[in-house]
């Protein structure tokens, strides 16, 4: 044990003395430090690839001329492909937002299912999916909040994944939100856009994040009218998600 702190302490002593990229044109002496980590992920963002292919997929997220990327690919048989560092910035999520954040690519693990979005999940692709989510989640203490799909954060432009996707199962894991009734009476006075927005949604353009909201966690049900079963849930993963945030539980 003596021997391997000594070990570790000499890398951080070479790693002081090791010279900084030099990002500013301004001048200015370098005192390099210690007292750093790299990026640390807080959310897993979810895909569907909606190729034919994993190879195919593979092709498009290993192009430079699309910029686009994913930090996994799991195949329809369950073999997971690592294209991009947990701990670098992939080109995954885009144009996104939630609960105030809007640069989700910065703080987020991307992961694609080799999937056409009009098709049931295959068992082997889940389970190696839930495997990988639970890796994750003990390493970056994710919050269990923070387990989202892309069209959660960009429900104007997005719907994967698709409607087929088993987010009470990934629930039942830790990975993401559920309720199951009977649920609360919602107060009068709350509404749906207040409701949506404190679980995290842009609500800017209402329609688009109902129906994110409804694929998520009434699938197959009627995408545009909100029910009282649906506002009775809402309500219910607000009140949870406000006990459960901030504690990686």
């Amino acid at each position: 044990m003596i021997l391997q702190r000594a070990f570790v302490w000499s890398l951080a002593l070479l790693a002081a003395c090791a010279e900084l990229p030099q990002r500013s044109a301004l001048p200015m002496e370098q005192r390099p430090s210690v007292n750093f980590n790299e990026r640390q992920p807080n959310f897993v963002i979810i895909h569907h690839t909606g190729e034919k292919s994993v190879e195919q997929t593979i092709s498009v997220l290993t192009n430079p001329a699309l910029e686009v990327s994913a930090h996994y690919l799991i195949g329809r048989d369950g073999e997971i492909f690592y294209l991009v560092d947990e701990l670098a910035r992939a080109w995954h999520a885009g144009d996104a937002y939630w609960g105030g954040m809007r640069d989700l690519n910065s703080v987020s693990i991307g992961i694609e299912l080799d999937n056409s979005g009009g098709e049931p999940f295959p068992e082997p692709q889940i389970e190696a999916l839930l495997g990988l989510l639970a890796d994750l989640k003990e390493r970056y203490k994710i919050p269990t909040a923070n387990f989202l799909g892309h069209g959660d954060v960009a429900p104007w432009r997005k719907t994967d994944p698709s409607v087929w996707f088993p987010w009470q199962r990934l629930a039942e894991h830790g990975f993401g939100l559920w309720c199951d009734p009977p649920y609360l009476p919602v107060p009068e006075e709350v509404d749906d856009m207040l409701m949506l927005q404190a679980l995290g949604y842009s609500v800017w353009r209402i329609d688009p994040a109902v129906e994110a909201f409804k694929r998520h966690f009434v699938p197959h049900h009627n995408w545009s009218l909100m029910t009282a079963h649906d506002r009775g849930m809402l309500y219910c993963l607000v009140r949870k998600q406000r006990d459960f945030a901030g504690y990686g539980r």
